[in-house]
């Protein structure tokens, strides 16, 4: 197998390969580009169009999807799976998978979109690089499909364990075809945003004009403990991406995809802030009217005034002045195109 497509083992150990572009016996040409990133070309005959981004590893303990994503490029480094498409390998955060952690100083996935000029240290560099690898990789061409999947596991379990955030530019309408493309890979809901955001996804989404995803699959492990994390039918579908085949089989559909809209997002003011939630709470869980979600200074108070929300993400641990938990209600999928 070509050694670049070994990239995970490379960024583990922390190694620069030699060799920085590499062949297979079919012509597709895997280029090392910086620190877990890789970038591969099709031959010209076989590109279909496709800019492929698949990242993962913004958060360094996530690693089921680091994992499936060695696979995927394994296989192409034995010239098992032929690409169609230009795919660029990015592994976010190669000093927090190195330690098994979800970050070294600060969360990565709140220093994009120009967050990280306002901030220091590895991570801001780091979130500072990734822009640059993306922007670089989509580059300037407008005749070409750009698609970002970021590939994440979440920190709690979750009653929806596999489902993936939209994000959100004015003007710009939520795509039902993409949507009916993640159903066909396993996600099982999609929270749709309706405000911008400073993650990864939101980044390529608004910035560099991408269909862009953050998916959540499941609760973070260790490297080798992924044994109950189903990622067969993602698996599947990004092979078939990878390769310009179908991902949708038969008639295309939305049912089975549950849809949730942002109702409000709850903001960590101070250190006095209280999240009145016990602290294994699931993704998805249902709270009725009234409940007291949290509290901070100056009496400030959530109450649950929506039939039907959701929590998700709730971590009361955040920095002040990032979301401490996102409350969603279902949404009826009216919007989409």
């Amino acid at each position: 197998m070509l050694v670049l497509g070994k990239l995970l083992e490379l960024t583990l150990a922390g190694h620069e390969p030699s060799a920085k572009i590499q062949l297979t016996p079919d012509g597709t040409r895997l280029r090392w580009l910086d620190e877990g990133a890789l970038e591969v070309t099709p031959p010209a005959a076989r590109d279909n169009g496709l800019d492929l981004l698949l990242s993962a590893g913004i958060h360094g303990n996530e690693t089921a999807p680091i994992e499936m994503l060695d696979r995927l490029l394994r296989g192409i480094a034995r010239n098992e799976l032929r690409p169609a498409a230009r795919i660029l390998f990015l592994f976010g955060n190669p000093e927090a998978m190195r330690r098994g952690e979800r970050f070294v100083e600060q969360d990565i996935n709140r220093l994009f979109s120009g967050r990280h000029e306002q901030s220091s240290g590895f991570e801001a560099i780091r979130a500072c690089d990734l822009e640059h690898l993306s922007a670089t990789f989509f580059g300037k061409e407008t005749d070409r499909t750009r698609l970002h999947y970021d590939l994440h596991t979440a920190i709690r379990g979750s009653k929806i364990e596999q489902f993936a955030l939209y994000p959100w530019q004015e003007g710009r309408a939520h795509s039902r075809r993409e949507l009916e493309r993640l159903r066909a890979a396993g996600i099982e809901a999609v929270l749709l945003q309706n405000k911008p955001s400073i993650t990864f996804s939101a980044y390529t989404y608004a910035q560099l004009g991408a269909e862009a995803f953050t998916l959540e699959l499941g609760k973070a492990r260790a490297f080798g403990q992924n044994q109950l994390v189903n990622l067969d039918l993602l698996e599947n579908a990004l092979q078939a991406l990878i390769e310009g085949r179908e991902v949708v089989s038969g008639e295309p559909t939305l049912d089975g995809l549950q849809l949730f809209a942002v109702s409000r997002e709850i903001i960590k003011h101070s250190d006095s802030f209280q999240l009145h939630l016990p602290a294994d709470i699931e993704n998805f869980t249902e709270l009725k009217p009234g409940y007291l979600l949290a509290e901070d200074i100056a009496d400030t108070r959530w109450l649950v005034e929506e039939q039907g929300a959701r929590i998700i993400f709730p971590n009361p641990r955040v920095k002040n002045g990032l979301r401490a938990g996102i409350l969603i209600v279902p949404d009826d999928g009216a919007s989409l195109v």
